[in-house]
């Protein structure tokens, strides 16, 4: 049994689509976070589907996604912190009541 790319595309899709909505309806802010991943992480299956069913296979979406994968693990760790932060001073993690920066 092979999988076609539109297989790898749905999945994909679908994903995205979990991580916005997500992204747009939650107010927690971990939540955004990981919503904002599973976005992340659908690019990274496109790059894979991309460049194992391209025209000229190769392994350079492999590498683009590695290189994502580490851009989404340093996000990630700077995201929790500035939410730690933001939790010790304003005891929510919230999206709404984070207006710190507003005047």
């Amino acid at each position: 049994m092979t999988v076609s790319i539109s297989s790898y595309l749905m999945v994909a899709l679908i994903l995205f689509c979990v991580g916005l909505y997500g992204a747009l309806t939650k107010r927690n802010a971990v939540v955004v976070l990981l919503s904002i991943e599973l976005m992340l992480n659908a690019v990274n299956i496109n790059l894979v589907a991309f460049s194992k069913f391209g025209l000229y296979p190769s392994v350079t979406g492999q590498i683009f996604t590695l290189f994502t994968m580490t851009v989404a693990a340093a996000e990630v760790a700077v995201g929790l912190a500035i939410l730690i932060a933001l939790y010790r001073n304003k005891e929510t993690v919230n999206v709404d009541e984070m207006n710190q920066m507003k005047r």
